[in-house]
């Protein structure tokens, strides 16, 4: 009798230790710990900050200067060297000393780099406070050296004058540059007393001048 009650006492601990071991998995499953994912070691990959709806000031020794406005900005601090995106587009805006502006800016992508160096892709557009444009699909703009450059096609337009080109530089108002391996056209001075008699065809051909390809620097352009 005494070795009936031990084993049927055995059997109801191991029943009372298999319970609990199934009730405590039970309980390790229907947790509310959040999952959790392996750490990410490449830092550069993901941005420090992302602000959405951008409109900031930039100031030069004091002074505001430009306007930046944007849909998204992200910064990336852990790579060679630091950048700032602006994947969904960007305005820019430059203001003299009397804070008119003197140069806008807009382009489909941009990037900053050690916040000095602009590289703009996409559609890129820019205007001067004396109308005078500019259009590319890529425009570098170096704040330190205070230039504008593209090594890709570039068009320019300004009053009398439209100019086309593989390589392009320029002041940071736009008001001195250069493009290089050119072609385009300028109005011809009327003279009326020589001026021959023709069909409308004739006098719109004498009245452009097809540049010859090669280097050609705006009037106002210093010599290098």
């Amino acid at each position: 009798m005494t070795n009936l009650k031990t084993h049927i006492r055995a059997h109801s601990l191991l029943a009372s230790a298999l319970l609990w071991g199934a009730l405590s998995a039970l309980w390790g499953c229907s947790s509310d710990a959040p999952p959790t994912a392996a750490a990410i070691h490449q830092r550069d990959s993901l941005p420090v900050m992302t602000t959405l709806g951008v409109s900031k000031l930039i100031s030069d020794s004091g002074v505001i200067r430009y306007k930046v406005i944007a849909e998204r900005w992200d910064i990336y601090d852990q790579t060679k060297p630091p950048r700032q995106e602006f994947p969904h587009g960007i305005f820019l805006q430059q203001f003299d000393e009397k804070f008119h502006v003197s140069l806008y800016l807009t382009a489909d992508t941009a990037y900053c780099y050690n916040q000095t160096l602009w590289k703009l892709r996409g559609r890129v557009f820019a205007r001067n406070a004396k109308g005078a444009t500019f259009s590319s699909e890529e425009l570098y703009w170096d704040m330190d050296k205070h230039i504008l450059y593209s090594h890709c096609y570039t068009h320019v337009v300004e009053p009398g004058r439209k100019l086309e080109g593989n390589s392009f530089r320029a002041n940071e108002q736009m008001t001195e540059y250069e493009v290089i391996w050119s072609k385009g056209y300028m109005p011809m001075p009327k003279n009326n007393d020589n001026k021959p008699q023709g069909n409308a065809a004739d006098t719109a051909q004498k009245d452009t001048v097809p540049m010859r390809p090669g280097p050609m620097k705006h009037p106002n352009m210093s010599a290098h």
